[in-house]
């Protein structure tokens, strides 16, 4: 199973791949997400990037950034510094 995963217009990412991304375990994604202190935004690539979706988690001052395929492939993964 990948990672991320598109269903039905709706992405799943894989609460591991999260995890390991701010140092946490599965559960504490789950929980801080269920809380609002994890937030995710989803944009939709157009022009050149069309077929494209980059997925951003953010935590505290940090933020993950995906960029995905329609097949949910991972295609680049970086961690960023709110600011």
């Amino acid at each position: 199973m990948t990672p991320v995963t598109l269903k039905a217009g709706e992405f799943t990412v894989d609460a591991d791949l999260i995890a390991a991304a701010f140092a946490l375990d599965q559960q504490a994604v789950q929980a801080k997400m269920r809380a609002g202190e994890i937030t995710s935004r989803c944009a939709t690539g157009i022009g050149e990037d069309e077929g494209r979706f980059q997925l951003t988690f953010h935590y505290q001052a940090r933020a993950l950034r995906l960029i995905v395929d329609g097949n949910g492939a991972v295609l680049s993964k970086a961690m960023e510094i709110d600011g």
